[in-house]
């Protein structure tokens, strides 16, 4: 699911009072001090992401453990306490071992993902106030970097040398723990206690003794929309696929992509945004073949709720005209560090439904092999989607930051030049990737 934007109450609150002294109306500081940047901030801005148990503390041989939540309050999980800051929190658990400590200074004590907070401090001021004077980040912890140095038995690094080597900007995020896909095989019945976001492997038809029942060719714009889309955010995304089945020959021709610009948990807006992809597509003379989602950091294989969701989809249209009417389903996942090289993995599947004899089963995901077809030229249609898309994601909380590092010597936006280029055998000065600068 994606989290939502903030209401505009929110956004006044992430602006004003104790979070911003002087903030420029952009929603950047201009005139920062280190009380001016909080969690809430570094939330906001994208630097770090809520979670459960990503906060800790370790203090004389004790760890604590912490909720990061949405709001940029923290919940000590063992007793469900909420606090403020970093520096509450820190202050309370050390006081806890040791009645003497006077305060906790939480920016050096408390870790994110094992990371302390002040290199994302620093990571913050390096980003957005590449002027600011650094002694900003630790003005007031200096005392405190000793103590936990010295109990950690190593010795305190200028922070300028930590960012060297740990590039906060390319920093783990929340999905970046690794989910282990299974084997359908060891599914067996449907048990609701299994957690739906379990990733399943795909299977071949040759290996459950089918043919692939239907041809497949998608176009190279189609991939270039797709892929374009799954790269701006680090939410998941979703879309539909327009194309023509032609029974006589059994192939399934997709010839554009249809984004829903849209938050998946934004109930409200998206049976507008459906109704308007579908006077789309038959504006265009097209019938709806498909649909695709993305997995931002995760492999681009089916979870057991996609499975479930390409079943309806299938049943969907089959029911929708005589004969029989495939539906095929794409994942992509663009910024899976497993995956190969620099371009996205794109998985275009189908789900054949369990044998009869047990209709309790999950549906079985099978690899549908495609041929991509090469368009000569990128259409201006396809060009007003992309712009559009970036308008819908501009402002959002949400957007992947393009300066930052997709790998030590590749920038996000190097990596969705290539992406795009890969996908379109226009030159790569015509790919529109200028105007996410």
């Amino acid at each position: 699911g994606s989290a939502m934007l903030p209401s505009e109450e929110e956004e006044e609150e992430l602006s004003g009072g104790e979070e911003s002294d002087l903030r420029t109306p952009s929603g950047r500081g201009s005139l920062l001090t280190r009380r001016g940047i909080t969690l809430r901030v570094l939330l906001k801005d994208g630097l770090v992401e809520p979670g459960d148990g990503v906060l800790s503390i370790h203090y004389l041989g004790k760890k604590f453990v912490g909720d990061l939540l949405n709001d940029g309050k923290i919940r000590w999980v063992e007793t469900g306490q909420i606090f403020n800051s970093p520096s509450a929190w820190a202050t309370h658990c050390k006081r806890l071992v040791n009645p003497a400590k006077k305060s906790g200074c939480g920016w050096a004590s408390v870790r994110y993902r094992g990371q302390k907070l002040v290199q994302y401090k620093t990571s913050w001021l390096h980003k957005y106030q590449p002027s600011a004077d650094m002694s900003l980040v630790s003005e007031g912890e200096d005392d405190e970097m000793g103590d936990e140095e010295e109990e950690e038995g190593k010795t305190a690094v200028p922070t300028d040398d930590k960012n060297r080597k740990n590039k906060p900007d390319l920093v783990p995020r929340r999905g970046d723990r690794e989910r282990i896909p299974v084997r359908y095989c060891t599914l067996g019945t449907r048990d609701a206690a299994r957690d739906p976001h379990t990733l399943v492997e795909l299977s071949a038809f040759s290996a459950i003794n089918r043919f692939q029942p239907f041809n497949v060719a998608v176009s190279s714009n189609v991939l270039l929309l797709m892929d374009f889309h799954c790269h701006l955010t680090t939410s998941e995304v979703v879309g539909y696929l327009g194309g023509r089945w032609d029974t006589n020959t059994q192939l399934l021709t997709v010839l554009r992509a249809f984004p829903c610009r849209t938050r998946l948990a934004d109930r409200d807006s998206a049976s507008a945004v459906e109704e308007e992809i579908c006077q789309n597509l038959f504006m265009r003379g097209l019938s709806l073949v498909g649909w695709y989602h993305s997995h931002p950091r995760g492999p681009a294989l089916p979870s057991l709720q996609d499975i479930d969701s390409q079943m309806d989809h299938q049943l969907r249209l089959q029911g929708s005209s005589n004969g029989f009417q495939p539906c095929l389903g794409i994942i992509c996942g663009p910024y899976y560090h497993g995956n190969q090289g620099v371009a996205s993995t794109i998985t275009p599947f189908w789900v054949v439904p369990p044998p009869e004899q047990r209709p309790n089963d999950y549906g079985i995901p099978v690899a549908v092999e495609v041929t991509y077809v090469q368009d000569n030229f990128l259409t201006s249609d396809v060009l007003n989607e992309m712009m559009l898309l970036v308008d819908f994601y501009r402002a959002a909380p949400d957007l992947v930051q393009f300066h930052q590092f997709w790998c030590p010597d590749t920038t996000m936006m190097d990596k969705i030049k290539v992406c795009s280029y890969k996908n379109s055998l226009t030159t790569g000065n015509c790919i529109p990737t200028n105007f996410l600068a």
